[in-house]
């Protein structure tokens, strides 16, 4: 652990949820002992931050790969080192953790990669700082609407039943945080129970659910949406469907992904209008291999995907993802004018950790974990740097879209 930061305060600094400026206290052990309004200085070491934003880093729930490899494709002996350094990767794009997403494939795929990432968290434990951590799974598929299955292969779609789910979880449920369903395929009401007694959280996405079906699903225990508006019907002033429904049901968070081509920018604005900002949305980057590799043609099941512009497109023109790390959608929210610095960080930052109850809050976390964000304000263009990490603040401003 860097501990280059312990036992200084830092000050002029705005945090999400703060008032005013503050002093952030760290102490000995290099974590955050408390945030208080700027009063009398100290006579400890002090990081003035000139009125920059401090966040905790980010959280990505939806992320399909990295550096060439799909999480899908994960082989035990042949990519644990590459995991590693994907990892690391995205600790260097601001990711604090993430939750790699397997999107549909085969039984045994999804059975090997579950036991593979079980073992790979079991020795993250030991990895020392700094690194993203892997929270657990998210199973993206198999059980979704073949009419709104997207690049997801049919041929691996299952029918949404508990014994299929028990067939694909198998001795490894504990690593699933999050599963992605069409709740329309279960009319019986029985796999949304029992998901939530096994802790995993509920998404409801790739469906063709209407609005009462998306409440009585919400009402079951899920609590998610995945990738808002994309693989579901538009909103429809007589039929809201299911994103209509979770707008207005208290406790869901949807995702959304704000690189400018699953999303209208002008579509943001009105999903963030109504949910009342970030209280019911968080973003995710719903980036693909090729995250960190530069655009081209790159394999994707036994298909290609061709990324043009951090954008993945099937040969048939169908979306399939970006290539675009998750604080890029900071930046296109903040450059669009949608949202100002303080909701653009915590959809990316607080709003992810809530949506799967993990602690948002800065207090006891590490100093290494914060991210320090500066805004020129004439320009809108968003810069972001890791606390410890500071030689490379040029690079990113260099590299900031």
């Amino acid at each position: 652990m860097n501990n280059a930061y312990s036992s200084l305060d830092i000050i002029n600094a705005r945090v999400p949820g703060c008032t005013g400026l503050q002093k952030i206290e760290i102490d000995s052990q290099g974590k955050i002992a408390q945030i208080l309004p700027i009063s009398e200085l100290t006579n400890r070491q002090v990081l003035d931050v000139a009125g920059d934003w401090i966040s905790l880093g980010g959280v990505d729930l939806q992320i399909n790969g990295a550096l060439g490899l799909a999480f899908t494709d994960l082989q035990a002996q042949k990519d644990s080192e590459l995991l590693s350094k994907i990892c690391y990767f995205l600790w260097q794009q601001g990711v604090d953790s993430f939750v790699p997403t397997l999107v549909t494939t085969s039984i045994e795929n999804i059975k090997r990669v579950l036991a593979t990432l079980t073992d790979f968290i079991e020795s993250q434990k030991s990895t020392p700082q700094p690194t993203a951590q892997i929270l657990g799974v998210h199973l993206e598929g198999p059980f979704l609407n073949p009419q709104k299955r997207g690049a997801h292969p049919a041929e691996y779609l299952l029918p949404l039943t508990i014994d299929n789910l028990k067939l694909i979880l198998g001795e490894n449920a504990a690593i699933a945080k999050i599963i992605t369903l069409a709740p329309e395929l279960d009319p019986q009401e029985q796999t949304i129970p029992y998901l939530k007694k096994l802790d995993i959280t509920v998404s409801l996405g790739h469906s063709l659910a209407t609005a009462a079906q998306a409440k009585r699903a919400f009402e079951l225990g899920a609590s998610m949406v995945t990738h808002a508006f994309n693989a579901m019907p538009s909103l429809h002033h007589r039929e809201p469907g299911l994103l209509g429904q979770a707008l207005v049901t208290p406790g869901v968070k949807c995702g959304f992904i704000a690189d400018g081509q699953h999303i209208c920018p002008t579509m943001i604005q009105v999903l963030l209008a109504a949910s009342n900002y970030e209280q019911g949305l968080f973003l995710v980057s719903d980036a693909l291999a090729p995250l960190g590799l530069p655009d081209g043609v790159y394999p994707w099941d036994t298909r290609q995907i061709t990324v043009t512009g951090g954008t993945a497109r099937l040969p048939d023109n169908t979306l399939s993802g970006t290539t675009l790390p998750l604080f890029t959608g900071v930046q296109n929210l903040v450059k669009w004018g949608i949202c100002e610095v303080e909701s653009a960080v915590s959809l990316a930052t607080s709003s992810p950790r809530e949506a799967i109850n993990i602690y948002s809050g800065l207090e006891n976390a590490f100093a290494h974990n914060l991210i320090r964000w500066h805004c020129d304000r004439s320009t809108k263009n968003l810069t972001w740097q890791r606390l410890t990490d500071a030689s490379t603040f040029a690079y990113r401003q260099l590299v900031s879209l």
